[in-house]
């Protein structure tokens, strides 16, 4: 009798897996990956976990130290330099969405916003993933994958910054409505509409997220 097959491993999708996971916050800064867990927990020898590995330390979603790869700690002048250049490209993108967007776009944008407002007190994890995920489907239609891969890249320097912007009083209901008014902007293909409502959208997380900081250092003394 032959030897069973060994699966075709997906090294994409467990890149994929663990990439959302580290961007949505489910591991805290310092966690380690360490291949031989990891091998184990998706079933796969060492050899593509190492790829993976070395992908996400590519994006700088994991950094080495002395005792291995793990979650970066939250550098707070990096995070306000990357809202700077959020608030940029994110005006950008909304603009382009509204040029360029699909029907298929739209209805995906539509569909997001519908089960995000149903959401029935969401935790900082739920609020983290779709709100990702809302933002994204707007990159996606943009059609543009040069301004795509810089806003995945500038999204893995937010991870682990102190509290979500979103869990902060009546953030989550108040963004929803900016969400709510920027999807209007781009159906109606008003690229200047969507390019402010987009910059005052990031604006108004990158104080939030200011003040954040700034209530975190004083803790820390």
């Amino acid at each position: 009798m032959s030897a069973p097959r060994e699966r075709k491993i997906d090294t994409d999708q467990i890149f994929t897996v663990l990439r959302d996971e580290i961007l949505t916050g489910q591991h805290p800064a310092g966690t380690q990956f360490k291949e031989i867990p990891l091998a184990q927990r998706f079933g796969v020898s060492r050899t593509p976990i190492r790829s993976v590995l070395t992908r996400l330390q590519q994006e700088q979603l994991l950094v080495r130290r002395d005792r291995g790869l793990e979650i970066p700690r939250t550098d707070p002048e990096r995070v306000i330099q990357v809202y700077d250049l959020r608030v940029t490209l994110e005006a950008t993108a909304a603009a382009e969405a509204a040029r360029s967007h699909q029907l298929s776009e739209l209805l995906r944008l539509e569909g997001l916003l519908a089960r995000d407002r149903a959401l029935k007190d969401p935790t900082d994890h739920q609020m983290l993933s779709t709100n990702l995920e809302f933002h994204e489907a707007i990159w996606t239609a943009t059609h543009n994958p040069v301004l795509i891969d810089l806003l995945e890249r500038l999204e893995s320097h937010l991870i682990h910054s102190p509290r979500p912007t979103l869990a902060v009083n009546d953030r989550w209901a108040e963004s929803l409505d900016e969400h709510a008014a920027l999807l209007a902007a781009i159906e109606a293909r008003d690229a200047d509409r969507a390019r402010q409502l987009a910059r005052d959208h990031m604006e108004t997380a990158k104080r939030i997220r200011l003040r954040l900081l700034k209530e975190s250092a004083i803790h820390s003394i």
